[in-house]
């Protein structure tokens, strides 16, 4: 049962689907459920709500506290913040972080938490180095995600398009993205992995907006150093990625701050 519900998190589960697949009781199931609940709060790993009804169930939602989300954006600072990790014009490599399994299960929940209380219908991101973060976003959220690409395809079918103006290297760009992709009043999670200007985001909201939707948020993986004005304000992420002199300074993002405020405030 505990596996179940993981592999299905915000998914309602009846009492009587679970009575029917383990041949127990409603009480017992209910008992069973009570111990979970104790156990996920008890170990940071989620809530686990119960609804009371003959329409109830029990539903998981997964999340994150700061001590453990403090302790992996730690780990990524020291990781990143390698010297041969330098690319030219002021970059980081990092495509072998986003290749970690177990890294990207962690950058998912930590960001899933951000929208803990929040309705998201659909996570989007832009190819290619976004896709596994807002896969795994997704997954937590147990939502769709859908891919922006700078060139259409033609299995996607008919796409909307939309010109945008790159932050960092001021060029015009194009992305489309499939009617089918994403419903008119859908609520919208932007994930990408690296935003410096703030262009491809900005190009990514245009689209949000050419479907009728609403945007839920910005989460980044980390965000570069700009010295303009990004075409962005409102979004988080885990890290900031500074560069000088081909040397790079690696701190924690707004992701803690915003998502936490004070180290003493933690969801319990």
């Amino acid at each position: 049962m505990t596996r179940y519900l993981m592999e299905r998190p915000h998914q309602l589960v009846s009492l009587t689907f679970f009575a029917a697949r383990y041949e127990s009781a409603k009480s017992s199931i209910s008992e069973d459920l009570t111990i979970l609940k104790r156990t996920f709060q008890a170990r940071g790993t989620g809530l686990l709500e119960t609804v009371p009804g003959a329409a109830g169930g029990a539903r998981f939602i997964p999340y994150i506290l700061r001590e453990e989300a403090q302790q992996f954006v730690d780990e990524m600072i020291d990781d990143l913040s390698a010297a041969d990790r330098y690319l030219p014009g002021g970059y980081v490599y990092m495509s072998d972080i986003l290749g970690r399994p177990a890294a990207l299960r962690q950058i998912g929940r930590i960001l899933a938490t951000q929208y803990l209380n929040q309705t998201v219908d659909v996570v989007v991101t832009i190819a290619a180095k976004g896709i596994p973060l807002a896969q795994s976003v997704a997954n937590y959220l147990n939502v769709p995600f859908v891919i922006a690409r700078h060139d259409s395809q033609i299995t996607e079918g008919s796409t909307v398009s939309v010109n945008y103006v790159s932050g960092s290297t001021k060029r015009i760009e194009r992305m489309a993205l499939s009617k089918r992709s994403v419903k008119p009043g859908s609520r919208v999670l932007i994930v990408d992995d690296y935003m410096k200007g703030g262009g491809t985001v900005g190009g990514l909201r245009s689209l949000v907006d050419e479907f009728d939707s609403q945007l839920a948020g910005v989460a980044v993986f980390a965000e570069g150093d700009f010295d303009g004005q990004r075409t962005i304000s409102k979004y988080t992420s885990l890290l900031k990625v500074q560069t000088a002199d081909e040397q790079i300074r690696v701190t924690p993002g707004n992701y803690l701050t915003q998502i936490f405020g004070d180290e003493n405030n933690q969801l319990n």
